[in-house]
């Protein structure tokens, strides 16, 4: 286990100082490794805010009732997320067509509700 002693925002990703790696070579080394962070470090959110941790997993259900399917991850673009849904009735993996994807906005998407771990959406089944 790694201990990180400081970490800055550099270009698309992240640097960080590790406990142990006092140069450049034996940083490369790591380059690309994944990081895994305990949950209990992650700061609160606030009331509209949600980590895709917290969303996948959560079921997508329309205006009407209908339940789409589930939240198996999402796509950053830039200006907002995309949810990406594997349709009820469908195991994974599916093929890219077959997924539901829908932009996480508020003129789409409603009250997320932790607790009972449902998105509301206004989409059809047909888009």
């Amino acid at each position: 286990m790694l201990k990180v002693l400081s970490v800055r925002d550099h270009a698309d990703g992240i640097v960080a100082q590790v406990e142990g790696l006092a140069d450049r070579n034996g940083a490369e080394a790591l380059k690309g490794a994944r990081i895994f962070v305990s949950r209990s470090v992650f700061p609160e959110t606030d009331e509209d805010e949600f980590y895709w941790i917290d969303l996948i997993g959560m079921s997508v259900v329309n205006k009407d009732g209908q339940t789409l399917g589930e939240v198996i991850d999402l796509i950053d673009t830039g200006p907002h997320c995309v949810l990406r849904i594997l349709p009820a009735g469908k195991t994974a993996p599916v093929k890219p067509d077959e997924e539901i994807l829908i932009p996480f906005v508020n003129a789409f998407v409603g009250d997320v509700d932790k607790a009972a771990k449902i998105i509301p959406v206004d989409w059809d089944l047909d888009y």
